[in-house]
């Protein structure tokens, strides 16, 4: 076995949020949620580096007053991957390294998700990892939850917005859910900025089914921990209730 890699956290942060514009320099306890993402990737052990990667000059000048390392990248990019893969080339990461992609809306990201995130790259054949967490059906039946099964080894078999798998004798209701935490060793976020679209991420409206139809296993590991991420404004009372009485 070799040398437990690099793992660097990039965290993608986008102004124009259709839903909540200006959401990375929303103010929770006097400090930007960027700052708040980025304070608790840092308090992970395993990263070597965690940096804040945006499209816009007023996050920039924020991050800099809070001497938060950050890259500016086009304003252009489809998706969080595609901003993750330009700093981290920005960052000259070497092929060999994890970039984890960290979610910018997550002000209450434990830690310790990001060490279960990364321990799979201990076994050098691992190229990409993420995270899911047991939920019951009735969480299950949203088309908005999206589902994971895997294999014995830990290996994602599909990831889908129906309920999989399917219980055709109704008598067990376990499922998991993934958690949009992504780690890839620099080489496999190359190859996915690669690919086009794939038709199964097209039907399913799912980037990471774009690997897996490339033949690129994506590692899953259950966690116990729960996200709180921030898509409204009203996700605000609740992510400041947590912080305060951490």
């Amino acid at each position: 076995m070799s040398a437990f890699p690099e793992c660097h956290g990039i965290i993608p942060a986008r102004y124009d949020s259709s839903r909540f514009p200006g959401k990375p320099l929303v103010e929770i306890g006097g400090k930007p949620m960027f700052w708040h993402v980025y304070s608790r990737a840092r308090a992970c052990p395993h990263m070597t580096s965690v940096t804040l990667a945006t499209d816009d000059e007023r996050i920039l000048d924020a991050a800099r007053k809070l001497d938060v390392p950050v890259v500016m990248t086009r304003k252009d990019h489809s998706s969080g991957t595609d901003r993750v893969l330009e700093a981290a080339r920005a960052l000259s990461i070497d092929s060999d390294a994890v970039v984890v992609n960290i979610q910018g809306d997550e002000p209450c990201l434990e830690p310790d998700m990001l060490t279960e995130l990364v321990q799979p790259f201990a076994a050098p054949r691992v190229r990409v990892s993420t995270l899911a967490t047991a939920i019951g059906l009735e969480e299950a039946l949203s088309p908005d939850r999206v589902k994971v099964v895997r294999a014995t080894d830990g290996r994602a078999l599909y990831f889908s917005r129906s309920v999989v798998p399917f219980d055709r004798d109704e008598k067990v209701h376990g499922f998991l859910l993934h958690i949009g935490l992504y780690a890839f060793r620099m080489e496999a976020l190359e190859r996915f900025g690669e690919l086009a679209p794939s038709p199964l991420e097209q039907r399913e409206k799912l980037e990471q089914l774009r690997l897996l139809e490339d033949g690129i296993d994506i590692y899953v590991t259950e966690t116990t921990h729960v996200c709180h991420g921030v898509d409204r404004p009203e996700d605000l009372v609740k992510v400041k209730t947590i912080l305060e009485n951490h």
